[in-house]
């Protein structure tokens, strides 16, 4: 994508989609956070970012790692805005979108998804996925438009850390060894792992397993906005999500449907925070047991 441009709006000046490169991460990480932040004011919802610094540092790391394919939008060489593809699993991931408030209507927003769509496509990935804020109701057409399926509607709660044991259910760090487990477990549920995104987890420390009935069955790789768990069942997950100490951000993304465990949540002190949508394109299997996914997927 890098270097092509398009010719969009009225005034007929050209957007250009480029590949990102670090040092545009503070730009867009700013962007990032004002365009969330507008949004959610607009909508009188809690801000996705607590601040720039915080958006800085997600796009940081999206920016800089060699399994993320990221794009800006440029006009007349001023940033507008900017898009990643998660490519660290089989199925490929999009988010954050963000484009300056300042820079709506020239279609960026549109190419941007055209862009790392383009790249799944071309990476050959099993399927493309995406978290979409309910309250916003202009991405969820631009969506749907794209080609994008809705799945399963989410809650994202938050509250305060249970760090409570469940009798029967051991709770502990994940290592590198339990990588294989996890991966076959995930490819149980969903018919595909999520084994780069948790390889990474277990590196910085943050992914943790269950045991139970002599085997591991469930993991989470944090307890936050880009945190994902599997469980072989509800209790599984209940385990797991009791012996968190906080929930970061805005919170974890609980699967409406699934009545039992947003129903446990709720009767743990967990709030409903805002409503989010998961959609999907290419590969879906209706997952074969418990999970909460991230805001990616």
């Amino acid at each position: 994508m890098a270097g092509q441009s398009y010719s969009l709006g009225s005034d007929k000046q050209s957007v250009l989609i480029r590949k990102a490169i670090p040092a545009d991460a503070e730009v867009c990480g700013r962007i990032c956070y004002e365009a969330f932040a507008t949004l959610a004011r607009h909508h009188n919802f809690e801000k996705a970012f607590a601040n720039a610094e915080e958006a800085i540092g997600v796009i940081n790391f999206m920016f800089s790692h060699p399994a993320f394919y990221c794009v800006v939008a440029e006009q007349d060489g001023k940033i507008l805005g900017s898009n990643c593809l998660d490519e660290r699993n089989p199925i490929s991931g999009i988010g954050p979108i963000s484009i300056d408030p300042n820079a709506q209507n020239r279609s960026a927003g549109r190419q941007l998804m055209l862009a790392v769509m383009r790249r799944s496509e071309e990476q050959k990935f099993g399927g493309i996925r995406l978290v979409q804020e309910a309250y916003h109701n202009r991405s969820l057409a631009l969506y749907a438009k794209l080609g994008f399926v809705i799945r399963e509607p989410l809650s994202c709660m938050q509250g305060k850390g249970m760090q409570k044991a469940t009798s029967g259910y051991q709770v502990r760090p994940a290592g590198a060894s339990d990588l294989a487990a996890c991966n076959e477990l995930c490819m149980r549920v969903h018919g595909h792992d999520r084994g780069g995104e948790l390889s990474d987890s277990i590196k910085d420390g943050s992914a943790i397993v269950v045991e139970s009935r002599g085997r591991i069955t469930g993991y989470a790789t944090t307890f936050a906005f880009f945190g994902h768990g599997v469980g072989e069942t509800n209790e599984d997950l209940f385990a797991l999500i009791a012996s968190a100490s906080e929930f970061l951000g805005p919170g974890i993304l609980i699967p409406n449907r699934n009545a039992a465990l947003f129903r446990w949540c709720l009767d743990h002190g967990l709030r409903v925070v805002e409503q989010a949508i998961l959609m999907t394109m290419g590969l879906y299997n209706e997952p074969a047991g418990a999970y909460f996914p991230s805001i990616t997927y």
